[in-house]
């Protein structure tokens, strides 16, 4: 599974990407609560990406499955509408760390809560399937960990989807989809089924070239998955939220 996740010491030193100020989560920072609509459309970009965890936080906390997705819908709204970035200002450098301080806010203000959730009855700002978000909760280790270790844990499981949607976006766009599918194992230190000699069979390939594929692969996704976590965090704060969502991952 993905617990088996490691990036060498050189991969999270490597240079950091040139526009980070161009990403979603700096883009929500540099309007400063202004309501731009740029900023707005960042800011709900990251919250439909990122839902799933809160998700799994208030229902850890003890709500139901349609309480916790009216407190979720509701959450996000008055996320959205409001100047939220103000007085979090030790949270600032990482979307994740001001998502979930935010939300234990949210969950503690009853007052706030309950108006809100009333509100959140409208039309949604986001399509949020919560069906197959209870059926994922329901997968959960129902007693291991606190609602704060298992929000990181989900918080890097998403992260790390959305790396391998794009990567099989652009291995399917040169006609190596079957390829990814049989060698994605290798970016979680698995051996794919029968080892590489097998898949070069398979593929019609040498076992060579095979091996080759795979460094190339891990190279690729060293590089989305950094790309992915400066979406979320400030320039300088790539490296340290790298290393903190790996050991959440590893429990």
């Amino acid at each position: 599974g993905y617990g088996r996740v490691r990036m060498r010491h050189s991969d999270m030193t490597q240079p950091k990407r040139l526009r980070f100020e161009t990403t979603r989560w700096s883009v929500v920072l540099a309007a400063g609560g202004s309501q731009s609509s740029a900023a707005r459309d960042a800011l709900e970009a990251l919250c439909e990406a990122y839902w799933y965890p809160l998700y799994g936080y208030v229902r850890r906390h003890g709500y139901d499955a349609d309480d916790a997705a009216d407190a979720v819908q509701a959450f996000i709204m008055l996320l959205l509408e409001r100047d939220d970035l103000q007085g979090l200002h030790h949270e600032r450098g990482r979307f994740r760390a001001f998502l979930l301080a935010s939300l234990r806010h949210f969950l503690s203000n009853r007052r706030v809560h309950d108006r809100a959730v009333k509100r959140g009855g409208g039309t949604p700002p986001l399509s949020l399937e919560f069906d197959e978000a209870e059926q994922r909760y329901r997968h959960e280790p129902a007693a291991e960990g606190t609602p704060e270790t298992l929000f990181d844990r989900n918080w890097t499981l998403a992260l790390l989807e959305h790396v391998f949607v794009r990567l099989r976006e652009e291995w399917a766009a040169k006609g190596r989809a079957d390829e990814y599918d049989r060698l994605k194992g290798c970016l979680m230190g698995e051996l794919p089924d029968g080892g590489y000699r097998q898949v070069a069979v398979d593929l019609g390939s040498t076992e060579a070239a095979v091996k080759m594929a795979v460094q190339r692969l891990k190279r690729r996704f060293e590089q989305e998955l950094r790309t992915e976590i400066a979406d979320t965090v400030t320039d300088d704060a790539v490296d340290d939220e790298l290393r903190y969502l790996l050991k959440a991952l590893q429990g």
